[in-house]
């Protein structure tokens, strides 16, 4: 299995937008805290997180390949736990149903992470640290805020035993606790 360094520089080679590339450490983070809320294998929910849009630009205008070049890209480097989780993340697309609790999971926390970022570039610092719960809260009710973030995905939290409040409790102070390397 990768280590985080050398899934950075795995990651770098493939995604070069900026902005998507945080995404994936903001998924990275969540993914974490969800680990440590479960008592599942952090390094390995993490690596997760960071890999699983590692397609992205090479599939942005297939999304029925979207996770298929990933799991390709990945094979014989990530546990075949991993590489389903990755797989089921598009679901809609590749066909391959979530099962267990680290597919649900990276399901709600890359759909959760635009609504975190998005209620943080509203706030007049543009900080995540001015981003409080209630608001995330009214925001996740609001549809037409961050109208491309999945309600539906978010909510799979609960297929993991997390609720709703304590899932956005979660992502919020995962992101907030890598503001920096988010640049909010």
């Amino acid at each position: 299995m990768l280590n985080r360094e050398q899934a950075l520089n795995l990651l770098k080679q493939y995604i070069k937008r900026e902005n998507l590339f945080k995404h994936c450490i903001a998924v990275e983070a969540i993914l974490g805290e969800l680990a440590d809320q479960l008592g599942e294998e952090k390094d390995k929910w993490k690596l997760c997180g960071l890999l699983h849009d590692i397609d992205f630009e090479i599939t942005e205008q297939n999304p029925e390949k979207h996770a298929l070049v990933a799991v390709e890209i990945l094979q014989d480097k990530l546990p075949d736990e991993i590489l389903h989780a990755i797989k089921s993340h598009n679901f809609e697309n590749t066909g391959s149903e979530p099962k267990n609790k680290l597919d649900y999971a990276l399901i709600a926390a890359d759909a959760v992470s635009g609504l975190v970022i998005a209620a943080a570039l509203i706030m007049p610092s543009k900080k995540l640290a001015d981003v409080k719960i209630e608001t995330l809260k009214r925001k996740f009710k609001d549809k037409s805020f961050a109208r491309r973030c999945s309600r539906e995905r978010i909510s799979m939290c609960e297929k993991i035993e997390v609720d709703l409040d304590m899932f956005l409790k979660l992502s919020l102070k995962a992101l907030q606790n890598i503001s920096t390397e988010l640049g909010l």
